[in-house]
């Protein structure tokens, strides 16, 4: 099952709890919300990590040759 279906039917679960109308537009904006986590998830952690790798790099060049001024 695709990401897609699994946000359909996750949001559709859970508009379903409500009882109030039917399940479609909340199957909507679970697959929206899908696929737009299947985007800015990805740049998030590629973000993250790249962040951590510079700082990383950063104290270990002030290590050796000292801090810059």
């Amino acid at each position: 099952m695709g990401a897609t279906t699994i946000g359909a039917m996750v949001g559709a679960a859970v508009d379903g709890l409500s009882g109030d109308d039917g399940v479609a537009d909340g199957a909507i904006i679970g697959a929206v919300t899908a696929n737009v986590l299947k985007v800015v998830l990805p740049l998030a952690i590629t973000y993250a990590v790249g962040w951590a790798v510079l700082r990383g790099a950063g104290e270990i060049k002030d290590r050796f040759f000292g801090e810059a001024a």
